[in-house]
C-alpha cells in the first residue's frame, strides 16, 4: 500500500533544533525558561498585540480566557456552534450555560444576525466566543459592534486561523482575548500547546499566576487560589520559536492548495470550496468543499473513495447544538428551514491539506474527485 496522504500533519522547518538544543546545552527543559520568554513575545509581535501566555494547549488557553473575563457558575456564555468541542468544553469547566449560535453561508462562522437575536433573549451575558473556523475569519466589524452595545467582552478562538488577516489586522486580536492552538495538526505546531493573546498585561500576568498552580509569592508553598498546571515547556517553546520562523511560507503554501483544489475543480457545479471574508487573507488551514444538496455524489461517497487510496479526509466539525453532549443547551439560528451549520455539515467535507503534500499527490486526490462526476 502507498504512504498515506495526511490531512495535515506536522511539518518540521528545520529551524526548531536550534532552539531546542539550547535548552539542552543549558540544561534548562523543564517549563519556563528563555524559549518560552522569547516565543510569547516572539508571537505577540508577530500578530500584533501587546502580550502573551503560552500554555500546554489551545483549550487551556480558552479557559483561562473565560476565567480572566470572569465566567462563573450560571453565567450564560455565546459559542459558535460549527466548531470542534474545544471551543466549548470551558464554558462547562466553570460550571457555566452555553448558547449556540449558528452560522452565516458567506464565512461559515458565527452569524451577527443570529447574534443579535441571541442578545434580544438573553441581554445579560458574560462573554461570546467567536471561532475563526478553518482559518477564515468571522465578520469581524459587525460582531464586535454588536458585542460592544451590550458591553460583552469578545473571545476570539483562532486555534486554526493564526497567520489570518481580516482588514490588515491579524486574527487573534479582534477580542478582548484571542486565543491560538499548536496543536499536531495547526499550520504550525509544537506538538502540543496554544497561547493566550491580549493587550492586558495585568490579566495576562493573573493567567501566568493561575496557570502555574497559582503560587502565592511566599517561601513556603501556599495558595490562596484555585491553580492550574498549564504552562508551556521550555522545550515545546523551542519548536514553537523555530515554527513560527516558517509560518509565512506555510500560510503561502496552504493557499497554494487551496487554489489549485478551486482550480482542479472547475467546471464541476456540485463543488463549492469554503468560502473567504471580504478584506481578508486566510491562512487556509484547511481547504473543503461542499456539494449541492441535489449533487448525485455524497461526501461520505467521496471520503470512502479517497480512503481507499490510503488518503485522509475529514468531515466537517458537527455543530455543537446536534451533540449529544450539548443538545439540550438553546440554539439560536434565523433560518426558518435547516439551520447553516447543519446544511454546511451535511453537505460538506475536508479534503488534504498537508504542506508536505506534492503537486502530484494533490492532482491524484482531484482527479479521484472529478471521476465520480
Amino acid at each position: 500500500m502507498k504512504d498515506k496522504l495526511f490531512l495535515a500533519s506536522p511539518h518540521m522547518g528545520g529551524k526548531e533544533m536550534k532552539y531546542v538544543r539550547e535548552a539542552f546545552d543549558t540544561n534548562w527543559i523543564a517549563p519556563l525558561g528563555k524559549n518560552v520568554n522569547e516565543f510569547e513575545k516572539e508571537m505577540a509581535a508577530y500578530i500584533g498585540i501587546g502580550h502573551a501566555a503560552a500554555l500546554s494547549a489551545g483549550t487551556a488557553a480558552l479557559h483561562m480566557a473565560i476565567k480572566a473575563v470572569g465566567v462563573g457558575m450560571g453565567d450564560i456564555v455565546f459559542c459558535s456552534s460549527l466548531t470542534f468541542s474545544a471551543s466549548a468544553n470551558p464554558i462547562m469547566y466553570e460550571k457555566a450555560v452555553p448558547v449556540f449560535i449558528d452560522s452565516e453561508p458567506d464565512t461559515w462562522n458565527m452569524d451577527p444576525k443570529a447574534l443579535e437575536k441571541a442578545f434580544e433573549k438573553y441581554p445579560k451575558v458574560k462573554a461570546v466566543i467567536v471561532v475563526d473556523l478553518y482559518g477564515q475569519p468571522a465578520k469581524w466589524d459587525e460582531i464586535r459592534e454588536i458585542c460592544s452595545a451590550y458591553n460583552t467582552p469578545v473571545i476570539e478562538d483562532s486555534a486554526e486561523a493564526l497567520g489570518t488577516a481580516y482588514k490588515g489586522k491579524k486574527c487573534g486580536t479582534f477580542g478582548k482575548y484571542g486565543i491560538l492552538s499548536f496543536n499536531g495538526n495547526k499550520i504550525i505546531t509544537t506538538s502540543g500547546g496554544g497561547m493566550l493573546l491580549s493587550d492586558d498585561e495585568e490579566r495576562i500576568k493573573k493567567v501566568r499566576f493561575w496557570s502555574t498552580q497559582a503560587r502565592d509569592k511566599a517561601r513556603h508553598y501556599q495558595h490562596s487560589e484555585l491553580g492550574y498546571n498549564y504552562r508551556m515547556s521550555n522545550i515545546v517553546a523551542g519548536i514553537g520559536r523555530g515554527q513560527l520562523e516558517v509560518l509565512d511560507t506555510r500560510v503561502a503554501q496552504k493557499t497554494t492548495i487551496y487554489n489549485r483544489y478551486q482550480e482542479g475543480f472547475s467546471g464541476i457545479e456540485d463543488i463549492e470550496m469554503n468560502p473567504s471574508a471580504k478584506d481578508s487573507v486566510p491562512n487556509y488551514w484547511l481547504s473543503c468543499m461542499t456539494l449541492k444538496a441535489n449533487s448525485k455524489v455524497k461526501p461520505i461517497a467521496i471520503m470512502e473513495k479517497l480512503e481507499k487510496e490510503n488518503i485522509e479526509t475529514r468531515p466537517i466539525w458537527k455543530p455543537m447544538h446536534m451533540q449529544p453532549y450539548y443538545e439540550k443547551y438553546d440554539f439560536i439560528t434565523t433560518e426558518e428551514n435547516k439551520p447553516v451549520s447543519e446544511d454546511i455539515f451535511e453537505r460538506g467535507l475536508c479534503l488534504p491539506s498537508d504542506t508536505k503534500m506534492t503537486p502530484e499527490q494533490q492532482d491524484e486526490v482531484i482527479k479521484i474527485i472529478r471521476e465520480m462526476f
